[in-house]
């Protein structure tokens, strides 16, 4: 049975089965691996504690999602399509694994963060 996603161990859960997904995602998995080379082992833990204070305010996550995005998009451009993906495998990963308030909010919030992401790093750096 599906719970609601209560605490640090249920995000670290959330987390690491979505990058399960993406480490052979077909159609943004390069972007990870081979574009941005992500070193999983520091990455993994940085995105529990930012998705952790996402949900749960904890103050222990610092950092700037928005320039290493616009870093990656220097790269190898990024696109709406690459955006929709990464949302649509974070909501399917979420629905998979728990049902409840912080599971909606945590997609919401997601999404937010995408639309965001997408204005500053696609349309600002065109």
């Amino acid at each position: 049975m599906k719970t609601d996603i209560q605490n640090r161990e249920d995000v670290i859960r959330l987390v690491d089965a979505f990058y399960d997904k993406i480490k052979t995602d077909t159609v943004i998995g390069f972007l990870f691996n081979d574009v941005a080379q992500v070193n999983w082992s520091t990455h993994l833990p940085r995105m529990y504690d930012f998705w952790e204070n996402i949900l749960f305010y904890t103050g222990n996550f610092e950092g700037n999602p928005m320039l290493k995005h616009k870093q990656l998009h220097g790269k190898h451009p990024l696109t709406k399509a690459h955006f929709q993906h990464w949302n649509q495998l974070f909501n399917q990963t979420v629905d998979e694994l728990f049902v409840g308030e912080k599971a909606e909010e945590i997609k919401k919030r997601a999404m937010n963060i995408s639309e965001v992401m997408q204005i500053k790093t696609i349309t600002q750096t065109s």
